[in-house]
């Protein structure tokens, strides 16, 4: 076996180059002759020096190390480098793939079925090249139902740029991180490339980036085939539109970005430029739309943007908007009803009305220690109506929050008091009035609860004590903690389907916290505002799949999280058994390990075949 370079003649192009091909020489009809095991392309770019080595080294792992003159040779490949040894691994793998047949019993001839005995040395059995195939399989089955990839043919997406896009969007589902990282876990990690039939060795870095970037282009038409697929899929009735902002914050400076600013962080990253993301969804949760703002935009601003850009396939005349009080300025409300849309929204009223079940307040969800109680107020003059809510719960954290907050006031009180009675501190009347003012700007939230009396000397020169009481608007406070307030000009539902129909709205953020912490949408590490984009929507559309795939797994009761399914599919390995018989032959098999029990669950319930791929199997007869 050994490695030779031939000149071609292009015809196309006019000029001629050289490919590379391991070939081996055989004896014919008594001749000696040449024959490719392997084409091994144009860009073959092995220093010829070690060409020699290499060819011993995949000569080596296809034939096992029976002999003495093939243990030799294993002894000579130890001066091997890394590189080389990847290299080594890789082409004995394809040649391993070329050469074998499949042997699994749906696609096996009569013959193949037959059983087949071997007498092997169990002492030189090898288990080599593990690649995870469980998620993978779920992922692209997602991938089929949406039809995304006849899609992407119909955008103009070649063969080589659909594995790309497909290796890149289920490596956010399964491996979420950076393309670099993506990249070198297609090549290194996954078996995608067997399940696609593709060589992910070849795949370069520089297409997964141009294949984002392309992805982004067509965001529009993406978005609008993924709807309606999901529609056609799932019989979405799409009368509610759930919509909300988050943001997620750059790693660097992102200088060349306009749209990378510093704003409010829901990660509590101030150091960093942040970039905001509008996201719409169905009343089932499945994604409508989607927008990139800037880190420090308005929120109220955003809706009327977002919803101009659902086309009309992916909302309806009439549909119910849900947002939260940070969007639901009044401005906002009235374009809603200007446009034919109804809505539900959090209130930004501060004075709200605590339920009384006396006063004609139900019962709209009975948990225990987590009761919500309602009671609906009508107002005939706008035509909205207000229902004015308490939950155990919300109020458990709010008084946990607010108690949090003054413990802290009041401990920045306390010292600052201690103080008056200690040598070198600050007693100046004047001064401590500005350290007051500065304790009441640093504890906005709760410093207006607070009546603070300072004493001072006779001649007012210095501050002798601070008493502090709280106020009667704190006992306001501790009274209405727990209640908030919904807006609607619905008046067709009733206490109950009101509060249900808002509490939906707690699937964007499910579906934020996915994406975040499940599909790898932060930290972003690129700069350039359209790569930025692109990454944000591999991450929707990655999104897309998994809602899809957790759907249908909760129809059939099995209701996990994303990460939850991706650690049970984790084990199922794609793996290659080595082993050498008694009669000088070496036998691979290539083959995926069995399921578990959950696996098997999952597979059942989304109509999968545990083992897309099948076994194969590959006798080389020794030298």
């Amino acid at each position: 076996m050994f490695i030779r370079k031939s000149p071609i003649k292009s015809k196309k192009a006019g000029g001629s180059y050289y490919s590379f091909r391991l070939v081996e020489s055989v004896r014919i009809d008594g001749k000696v002759k040449q024959q490719t095991l392997l084409n091994l392309g144009k860009h073959f770019d092995v220093d010829p020096s070690n060409w020699n080595l290499l060819a011993h080294r995949i000569d080596h792992i296809v034939q096992g190390a029976a002999t003495d003159r093939q243990q030799h040779l294993f002894d000579v490949t130890d001066s091997l480098d890394e590189d080389l040894e990847v290299i080594a691994q890789r082409y004995a793998a394809l040649l391993l793939q070329k050469l074998s047949t499949p042997i699994s019993p749906e696609s096996a001839t009569k013959e193949q079925q037959v059983a087949d005995f071997q007498n092997v040395d169990i002492n030189q059995l090898k288990v080599l090249k593990p690649r995870s195939i469980g998620a993978e399989t779920l992922a692209l089955h997602a991938i089929g139902q949406l039809q995304l990839d006849d899609k992407l043919r119909q955008l103009g997406f070649n063969e080589k740029d659909l594995s790309a896009a497909t290796g890149t969007i289920i490596g956010r589902m399964v491996h979420p991180g950076s393309d670099r990282e993506t990249h070198r876990w297609l090549q290194k990690n996954s078996a995608l490339g067997e399940l696609i039939d593709c060589d992910f060795d070849t795949l370069s870095l520089d297409r997964v980036y141009k294949t984002a970037d392309k992805l982004f282009k067509h965001k529009a038409a993406i978005e609008c085939h993924l709807a309606q697929r999901e529609q056609q899929l799932f019989d979405l009735k799409r009368t509610i539109i759930l919509y909300d902002l988050t943001n997620t914050y750059f790693e660097g400076r992102a200088t060349k970005n306009s749209k990378a600013k510093h704003g409010r962080s829901k990660e509590k990253r101030k150091d960093c430029p942040l970039v905001t993301m509008g996201l719409v969804l169905d009343g089932d949760g499945f994604p409508l739309g989607s927008q990139i703002f800037a880190g420090n935009a308005s929120e109220p601003e955003t809706l009327q943007v977002m919803l101009d850009g659902l086309g009309s396939a992916s909302r309806q005349r009439g549909s119910t908007v849900v947002i939260d009080a940070g969007i639901a300025s009044q401005d906002n409300l009235d374009w809603l009803r200007e446009n034919g849309y109804h809505y539900i929204a959090v209130s930004r009223e501060r004075h709200k009305q605590k339920p009384d079940l006396e006063q004609g307040a139900v019962v709209v969800k009975p948990a225990h220690n987590d009761q919500v109680i309602a009671q609906r107020v009508e107002h005939t003059d706008t035509g909205e109506i207000r229902l004015y809510c308490h939950s155990q719960k919300r109020e458990a954290k709010d008084k946990a929050i607010r108690n949090q907050f003054n413990q802290r006031y009041e401990t920045a009180l306390t010292n600052l008091n201690a103080g008056l009675s200690k040598k070198r501190t600050i007693k100046k009347y004047e001064k401590i009035l500005e350290r007051l003012g500065r304790l009441k700007e640093k504890h906005s939230r709760v410093a207006g609860d607070y009546d603070i009396v300072v004493s001072a000397d006779d001649k007012k020169i210095n501050a002798t004590r601070i008493k502090w009481t709280r106020n009667k608007s704190a006992s306001n406070k501790d009274e209405n903690t727990g209640v908030y307030c919904l807006r609607t000009d619905v008046d067709t539902l009733s206490e109950k389907e009101l509060w249900q129909t808002y509490v939906m709205l707690t699937e964007v953020e499910s579906s934020f916290k996915s994406m975040k912490s499940e599909l790898g949408m932060r930290p972003i590490y690129h700069q350039n505002e359209d790569r930025v984009s692109a990454h944000l929507f591999i991450t929707l559309i990655a999104y897309h799949m998994v809602h899809t795939l957790r759907t249908q797994l909760k129809n059939n009761a099995i209701n996990l999280s994303w990460q939850s399914i991706r650690n049970a599919m984790a084990s199922q390995q794609r793996v290659t058994v080595s082993m050498p018989t008694a009669d000088q032959k070496q036998i691979h098999i290539r083959k995926t390990t069995e399921c578990e029990p959950l696996q098997r669950s999952i597979f059942t319930a989304l109509k999968i075949k545990p083992d897309a791929i099948g076994s194969r199997k590959t006798i080389i007869e020794k030298d």
